[in-house]
């Protein structure tokens, strides 16, 4: 499969879910409200674009996990390349792509990470009413929150390379949809809305 197609089935739905934990994600559910009751409220359609933002920023961190690890063991190309776009190089650079404490592929944090917060999302999209869906909302704020460190010291990694990692960039911006789902929904439950939504 080509790369840049393979790059689209996770950049797709992670758009889309960036899209509708945004308040203008209203007006582009409006045509499946009756199919799918529980876009029609707004805590129905946060959830719904925060899980399909933590699946998709999981596929893409479990795709460069595979991609780091197929080019330490032979070498090759897996990602497109051409100029400053070249995830090969990015993830395939042995001094920038393990996390710098405990040598840990950042792909295989990454896919971790966006597990956890999966299970967050989830769990409390299913019982919302729940004592514990404060603390795993206010717990994705935090952990998304603390990406945007990790955030900066890839793109500066990128940027002393010269080169910029798409499938990188797409768990980026997981993380950005991410946080605003979290945070939207921290507000929400902190209001009288909660219950309304």
């Amino acid at each position: 499969m080509d790369a840049n197609i393979q790059l689209m089935l996770y950049l797709v739905p992670t758009v889309v879910g960036l899209l509708l934990v945004l308040p203008l994600g209203r007006s582009i559910v409006t045509p499946f409200t009756e199919r799918y009751t529980s876009l029609a409220t707004e805590r129905g359609r946060i959830f719904f674009g925060l899980i399909l933002t933590c699946i998709a920023g999981a596929a893409v961190s479990f795709q460069t996990l595979w991609i780091s690890s197929k080019i330490s063991e032979a070498g090759g190309e897996f990602c497109s390349a051409g100029g400053v776009f070249s995830c090969d190089d990015v993830i395939g650079n042995t001094d920038y792509n393990v996390d710098p404490i405990f040598g840990l592929p950042w792909g295989g944090i990454g896919a971790v990470v966006f597990c956890i917060l999966l299970y967050f999302a989830y769990s409390s999209f299913k019982e919302p009413n729940a004592d514990w869906v404060s603390m795993h909302l206010k717990l994705g704020v935090l952990v998304t929150f603390s990406g945007f460190f990790v955030i900066a010291l890839l793109v500066y990694y990128e940027i002393q390379m010269e080169k910029i990692c798409q499938y990188c960039s797409t768990a980026h911006l997981a993380n950005i949809a991410a946080f605003i789902g979290f945070f939207r929904l921290v507000r929400m439950n902190d209001s009288d809305t909660w219950n309304d939504s």
